[in-house]
């Protein structure tokens, strides 16, 4: 795949005449790409089958699984290594005598969508022979299903109750390369499983650059003289590919938001047919982008339909299937995808693709405990990924909103996310499966041995540790089988002890979710008019406690929720999350009882999961302090605190890190239920610490009558 660089301004359309900076073969653009749908649409799906690129290494494929223990496949966007390898897997009984052969996913769209596709190709009902197992939603036969797509989180879930696999006789890890942490976990756990089970294989899919890291990890083979002898090996699979041209901006944009908009309509005015994907970093920057594609191609009536349709991780299933469908005639797709487009999926029929440079990404400090979300500058293995994305039909042009001086300065490669992420959920998983020592895990990255410290810290501090680092019994083992972050956790196994158990419950499905309300740009005020009709003095988690009841109440009615500004798929996903959390409550004989409309229980109850997150108002009244680490917050603006009041004290869920540190999902509490409720924690911070909250408790008291 060729591809060549030039000069443009975003916006408008191409300058004619630029100099073409470089022409080079690129071939590892695009590679790692899990899921593509066949151009060749209205062909029989056998003969789909047989056209992809991956069908001539069949025999190949299945020849070096039988003889190696591990096979690392580096294949191109559009091969269709994900929906195929399983197929054959099957086809050649490596799910026979009860196996199931299980396809591993970073992310549970790609999960999702593949399956659905690998079921239609079969012409079998999905959840049968084919299925898929995520997060609240497992659509399997437990005696019938063969081929099972899962997120890696999953797979490492399971071990939990079948620590060595053995109904799988092979894994497949796919886009591996991405380093997601649960994906680096089950690496690791996997390198132990094969050490017992002779009769395990294992296939990673990878990205050209970290083939050999997978293959050196994997081999057993100590005598390097004797390749005969080798347990792993890599294999390359070839995809189509057509040029590309790249175009970089003259200077740095201002806005890329509205410079990715701009892009999009300069090219559907002035470019030939082809859809569009445009990468941005949230769900909240991608529906503001759809909406003013959306109204401008509600003013333009001649030429092209725009039809701008969104792409991320919480939309819905039935509005994420819209992205894969064919475009309807004199029409283009303009696809606003955050970084789950930039591998996870491969969307027929893209031929233009605009990078804004940027992704949002964990990051955690382990000396001040927080761990946020920010929007950090691309890598360069991701540009070359996102370009990937065009040139997939036929030739393609990518647009890239940073300069190339930009671009080179960019790292190589993106930091595993074990590397960079709070490592107390980890450590509760290892210590579930039998690890004790989690610093001498095999990790393929190591993680900082501050994070495992501060993961250890935490987990003490809540419960799930004794005094020797052993998970307690009960509250750390069921904390373990929750699929949660183990302070949700927490605060759901003893919602019960404060009398509250129905509310928390609610509170916890609902910020699972992606963001209830919805704010349409022609009308914020009336919005927030709406919004105001369930805030509560208390804060953020009552008041999703009260959108949630309200919706039970007017029957789910998507109606209500239009008029209300609610996303009324948001609600449904967390009615249904909600049910299987209590079906795990009611299996650790948890009941569920109300405090009605006595809020101190609910406050309460937070507090002893989030206790960690606990943070007073700066003398000034401009910003918050953390109690513990003495670190600036600022309470977000989409919370309902934001204008109405300023709290001396909160809790809150998260942080999202933009022009400052901002905390998200925040509560009112009383200061001296930190010290009721967390004493492990106060205990494990410094003296001065502890003597500067003490005097601040003291001076602060009674905060809420």
């Amino acid at each position: 795949m060729a591809t060549s660089n030039k000069f443009w301004k975003p916006g408008g359309s191409r300058p004619s005449g630029q100099v073409e900076l470089e022409r080079a073969k690129q071939g590892s653009e695009g590679a790692g790409s899990c899921m593509t749908f066949n151009t060749h649409l209205h062909l029989p799906i056998s003969q789909q089958r047989q056209r992809l690129p991956i069908a001539r290494y069949r025999e190949q494929i299945l020849y070096l699984v039988e003889k190696y223990r591990t096979v690392v496949i580096v294949g191109e966007t559009g091969s269709g290594k994900t929906t195929q390898i399983p197929q054959y897997l099957h086809e050649a009984n490596w799910t026979g005598n009860g196996y199931i052969v299980a396809v591993t996913q970073p992310r549970r769209i790609a999960v999702t969508t593949v399956a659905s596709r690998v079921a239609d190709e079969r012409g079998v009902v999905l959840g049968h022979e084919v299925g898929y197992s995520i997060r609240f939603d497992d659509c399997t036969d437990s005696k019938g299903t063969r081929i099972k797509f899962l997120t890696d989180g999953m797979l490492t879930r399971e071990m939990m109750w079948d620590p060595l696999l053995l109904k799988y006789s092979v894994v497949m890890l796919d886009e591996a390369h991405e380093r997601n942490i649960n994906t680096d976990i089950v690496i690791g756990l996997l390198k132990k499983i094969m050490k017992k089970r002779d009769d395990f294989h294992l296939i990673i899919s990878s990205a050209t650059l970290d083939a050999e890291l997978f293959k050196s990890y994997f081999e057993t083979n100590t005598d390097r003289a004797d390749p005969r002898k080798d347990t792993a090996v890599i294999m390359t699979i070839e995809g189509r590919a057509f040029d590309i041209d790249i175009h970089h901006t003259k200077l740095p944009v201002a806005d890329y938001v509205k410079s990715t908009v701009d892009t999009a309509l300069a090219i559907h005015r002035e470019e030939p047919t082809g859809d569009i994907l445009a990468f941005l970093t949230g769900q909240e920057e991608v529906e503001t982008a759809v909406k003013l594609l959306k109204e401008h191609a509600e003013r333009v009536t001649k030429g092209l339909q725009l039809l701008p349709l969104p792409l991320y991780g919480g939309l819905p299933y039935s509005e994420q299937i819209q992205v894969f469908q064919r475009t309807p005639p004199n029409s283009r797709k303009v696809i606003v995808s955050t970084n789950i487009a930039e591998t996870s999926v491969t969307i027929n029929g893209i031929v233009y693709v605009i990078d804004c440079g940027f992704v949002k990404l964990k990051a955690f400090s382990p000396q001040t405990s927080l761990e946020s979300l920010v929007i950090v500058p691309i890598s360069q293995s991701s540009a070359l990924q996102r370009s990937g994305r065009a040139g997939r039909v036929r030739s393609g042009k990518v647009y890239r909103l940073y300069t190339e001086e930009s671009y080179r300065a960019l790292d190589v490669t993106t930091v595993p996310e074990v590397q960079r992420s709070s490592m107390a959920p980890v450590v509760l998983q290892l210590k579930a499966l039998g690890i004790d020592n989690v610093l001498r895990f095999n990790y393929l990255s190591p993680p900082p041995a501050e994070s495992l410290l501060q993961g250890l810290e935490l987990l003490y501090a809540l419960g799930a540790l004794d005094d020797e680092g052993k998970l307690t019994n009960p509250l750390g083992m069921q904390m373990a089988e929750f699929p949660l972050n183990p302070m949700f956790a927490r605060m759901l196994l003893l919602s019960e002890s404060f009398g509250c158990s129905e509310e928390i419950l609610t509170i916890t499905a609902m910020l699972q979710v992606n963001h209830a309300f919805h704010q349409p740009t022609r009308q914020k005020a009336n919005a927030s008019q709406a919004k105001r009709k369930f805030c509560v003095y208390e804060g953020d988690h009552l008041t999703l406690l009260n959108v949630y009841n309200a919706f039970i109440r007017y029957n789910q009615d998507p109606r209500w929720c239009q008029q209300n500004f609610i996303h009324y798929k948001s609600l449904c996903h967390a009615v249904s999350i909600r049910e299987q959390l209590k079906r795990l409550l009611h299996r650790f004989k948890i009941k569920l009882v109300s405090c009605h409309d006595d809020p101190i229980p609910i406050q309460k109850c937070i507090v002893s999961g989030f206790f960690v997150h606990a943070a007073r108002l700066h003398y000034t009244g401009t910003c918050y302090k953390t109690i513990r680490g003495n670190h600036t917050l600022h309470i977000h603006p989409s919370s309902i605190l934001f204008e109405e009041r300023s709290p001396q004290w909160v809790v809150f869920n998260e942080v999202l890190q933009t022009s400052s540190l901002f905390m998200r999902d925040v509560t009112v509490v009383d200061p001296e239920w930190l010290y009721q409720l967390a004493p492990h924690f106060y205990q494990y911070g410094t003296e001065r610490e502890i003597a500067e909250s003490k005097k601040q408790k003291l001076e602060d008291l009674p905060v809420i009558t």
